[in-house]
């Protein structure tokens, strides 16, 4: 009879190359698992370590930036605001980001986690959403400012808070004015809030020196003209130029006059109701 005996060197004696790497495969990859489904429960939430301000509060200046008028004034615009449009205007001034739990975030990162977990706004009024809270927040020594809107604002006012940033804030705080950055800057965003008119943009004081080297020589050219007749046409050109460009400041000085006034409310809540980021807002450095 023939030898049925299964040799040694039978394949159904000896393991497969690809079944012996699938075993030893099988619980590294049990472990690799067993680590990815730990990790999320051990892993902690992101918490920006600034107490937030009261409920009828607008100011949380941890650095000192502010004076008791300064604040004063803010309280008054953005309560009033809070009362008429339920849209509350939060003022936070802190030496650096790293020292309060956001070493190496972007800022637009920390106002958005800082904004969150203060719940910054009413989420909903009336079971309408609502969510129209506004963050003004100051990274002294990072030299950064970011303003953070609610998700009610739906990025339609990326714009006017970009203008508000450019033209209102950083500004005075390259020139070393912070209190006038940050109150020019409450009082913008009420403005923006209450669909007004932004005022005219910051200009440091030569400029309006200019306006005014720019109207003696205007006066000059007419003195000109009339003293040397038909000679003097040759200030005609400077004296329509200079015209042109007073004309041009009158405007400007004149455009911050208001749209449309805001309706008045009866809003009696605080600052915090379940409101979130998410409404965009602007960056600006110095």
């Amino acid at each position: 009879m023939p030898d049925r005996s299964i040799s040694s060197h039978s394949p159904l004696n000896t393991a497969h190359p690809r079944a012996t790497a699938a075993r030893c495969f099988l619980p590294i990859a049990l472990l690799f698992l067993f680590g990815l489904s730990a990790s999320p429960a051990s892993a902690q939430p992101v918490r920006i370590n600034i107490e937030p301000p009261g409920s009828r509060e607008f100011v949380r200046d941890t650095v000192g930036m502010l004076t008791p008028d300064d604040v004063k004034q803010v309280q008054e615009i953005a309560g009033k605001l809070l009362n008429e449009r339920a849209a509350p205007i939060i003022v936070v001034t802190i030496d650096s980001m790293a020292k309060h739990g956001g070493e190496g975030m972007r800022i637009e990162t920390f106002a958005r986690l800082l904004f969150d977990q203060w719940q910054i706004g009413v989420a909903a009024i009336n079971n309408q959403n609502w969510n129209m809270g506004i963050l003004l927040l100051v990274s002294r020594d990072d030299r950064k400012a970011r303003i953070e809107l609610g998700n009610g604002w739906r990025h339609d006012k990326d714009d006017l808070a970009h203008r508000i940033m450019e033209e209102q804030i950083i500004p005075r705080f390259r020139n070393g004015d912070y209190p006038g950055g940050i109150i020019s800057g409450v009082q913008s965003l009420d403005l923006m809030a209450r669909e007004m008119k932004l005022p005219m943009a910051y200009r440091p004081w030569w400029h309006y020196g200019i306006a005014v080297l720019a109207a003696a020589l205007l006066v000059g050219t007419i003195v000109s003209l009339v003293r040397n007749g038909s000679s003097g046409w040759a200030w005609v050109g400077w004296g329509l130029l200079f015209g042109a460009l007073g004309y041009m400041l009158y405007s400007v000085l004149t455009s911050s006059g208001r749209s449309r006034g805001g309706g008045g409310g009866g809003f009696s809540g605080g600052s915090f109701g379940g409101g979130f980021s998410g409404g965009g807002g602007a960056t600006g450095s110095w």
